[in-house]
């Protein structure tokens, strides 16, 4: 029931707020968002659970001075008010994005809804930047790549020339290949419905798959691929998208590792948790950047990540892969001692199959 303060007002107008009360609070209490109904004081005579949730009210006032003057623009004029804005909410002061919509109802109300579009603004900032990283990201590969066909093409008479820019051209191919597959594979892993995709699997088998799928390029390293991964830790998920995280993992161990050194991969199971962790003794991580290294395109290392191909997308992968399965991945590392990230994902009771 709407609160009408100590006003006096005769029965005419009782009857019509007793009738504007009755609709304004039919419609406020069905609303999904946060709806508010306030009399031409602005005192809140109606507001919906959205909009306690949100604090928007305290005691009977609209606390946003912006809200507040959308409400006076809408009962200024005879069609609705609305506006996209920027507003504090909790404790904590959190800064979230609305639309928020006043429109007069009858002569004394007005109605104001206000639909929360913080998640919206930042999935437009994320896919914004996204867009701007995939564009830098790609122009070095291609310009490179457009340099040297045009040096190729200048050099027909000297063959050395030419087979030193083929092998330049040769590796900038593969990097560019390499961006694309992963950036595909993300695409994968963001917009993926394990329903249809997933299977029962033993991870062990997957372990050894992704651990097969970098043997060539630990070889080429140098690195040496240790593996202890027994059967029988069993889960229902997607097999191309687990063997593909578990491949990152290693993929990125051996590229931070230096020649001779080994990399090792193991797997435990820790109260109904299967623990994949992968082992290096490369250059670490500093604390600054473990807070950052799942970031897309963001490397530790930019120097070697160019020598080694890396597009700064394989952990954001694992990321996705591991929160798409109801697990995490977790990271210890101490630099110039190595790193150890550790992929945990929700197994099977055995002792119920």
């Amino acid at each position: 029931m709407g609160i009408l303060g100590n006003r006096k007002v005769d029965q005419a107008d009782a009857r019509q707020v007793d009738a504007f009360e009755i609709v304004a609070a039919q419609v406020v209490d069905v609303l999904a968002t946060a709806g508010v109904v306030l009399d031409e004081r602005n005192m809140v005579l109606r507001a919906s659970p959205g909009a306690i949730q949100f604090g928007l009210v305290q005691n009977r006032h609209l606390i946003h001075s912006a809200l507040v003057g959308l409400v006076e623009e809408a009962r200024s004029t005879s069609g609705a008010a609305e506006q996209e804005l920027q507003i504090e909410a909790g404790l904590r002061r959190e800064q979230l994005w609305v639309h928020a919509r006043a429109a007069k109802f009858g002569d004394r109300y007005v109605m104001l809804l206000v639909d929360d579009r913080t998640e919206a603004k930042r999935l437009e900032v994320t896919r914004r930047d996204f867009v701007a990283n995939v564009s830098h990201e790609l122009k070095t590969p291609i310009g490179a790549i457009s340099l040297l066909t045009e040096a190729i093409a200048g050099a027909q008479d000297d063959p050395d020339t030419i087979k030193k820019f083929s092998a330049s051209l040769q590796k900038e191919a593969a990097r560019l290949g390499s961006l694309v597959q992963e950036l595909m594979q993300l695409s994968r892993v963001q917009g993926a419905n394990l329903s249809d995709t997933a299977v029962e699997l033993d991870l062990a088998l997957v372990i050894n798959d992704a651990v097969d799928r970098n043997q060539v390029l630990a070889e080429q390293r140098g690195v040496k691929l240790v593996t202890n991964a027994k059967k029988g830790s069993r889960m229902v998920g997607d097999y191309e998208m687990l063997t593909t995280a578990v491949r990152n993992l290693v993929e990125n161990a051996i590229a931070y590792s230096d020649k001779g050194s080994q990399v090792g991969i193991g797997l435990k199971e820790v109260g109904g948790v299967a623990e994949i962790a992968v082992t290096d003794s490369g250059i670490g991580i500093s604390e600054d950047d473990q807070e950052r290294i799942f970031e897309r395109f963001y490397r530790v290392d930019p120097s070697r990540s160019r020598d080694t191909g890396g597009s700064g997308l394989g952990l954001s992968i694992v990321k996705h892969a591991a929160s798409n399965h109801k697990g995490d991945v977790r990271l210890f590392s101490k630099e110039g001692v190595g790193s150890t990230f550790t992929l945990r994902l929700p197994i099977q009771d055995r002792e119920t199959n």
